[in-house]
């Protein structure tokens, strides 16, 4: 049975290392994973990105899209990674498809923005909370910088979230570990864990 898991949370929360260790757990226990992470996807969906706010609702629903293709074509479990900060977004998601759950990996914005200051240079600008709140401080713009979740735009908590993950005090392994008791109870993969 096909399933879709949406990791979501803070830009900086780990939601991204954490989705990586649920797969990899599952694709060594034999489970049929897919992969979709938003912020190597947009590149394919806008090869030259404006991060608008109208851009953002187009990508949301193209991730949707592509992740409901998929799991149409049967693969065991769709694992999407994106903050998606609008409710609106994740309901888009789980309207496509019957077997959905959220993951949300909360923490707070300072510990996301401590973490986000660390990271390097890859799909996701660098110092982005760093640039976002200078932004907001002085009106220096910096290219390529769209509307930062959790500093322009508030990240909207599903209240009925399947599954939270304190990403503020768990290490990664300890988080993958309440994603998979989590699976291990979810009706749509009973037995397959």
């Amino acid at each position: 049975m096909a399933t879709a898991l949406w990791f979501t949370g803070l830009p900086g929360s780990g939601k991204s290392a954490l989705a990586q260790a649920v797969a990899q757990y599952l694709r060594l226990a034999g489970i049929d994973v897919a992969t979709l992470e938003l912020d190597a996807r947009r590149k394919a969906y806008f090869p030259k990105p404006t991060y608008s706010e109208a851009e953002r609702e187009a990508a949301y629903t193209r991730f949707a899209d592509e992740a409901a293709h998929l799991y149409r074509l049967g693969t065991g479990l769709v694992i999407m990674d994106a903050s998606a900060p609008r409710l609106a977004m994740r309901a888009y998601a789980r309207s496509r498809m019957t077997h959905f759950a959220e993951v949300h990996v909360r923490c707070s914005l300072a510990v996301a923005m401590a973490r986000e200051s660390a990271r390097p240079q890859g799909k996701v600008m660098a110092g982005l909370y760093a640039k976002a709140m200078m932004r907001k401080a002085t009106g220096r713009e910096f290219p390529g910088l769209g509307q930062v979740i959790g500093v322009d735009v508030p990240f909207e908590e599903d209240p009925a979230a399947e599954c939270v993950v304190d990403a503020e005090h768990l290490t990664i392994e300890a988080g993958r570990d309440v994603v998979l008791t989590f699976l291990r109870g979810w009706p749509a993969l009973s037995g397959t864990l």
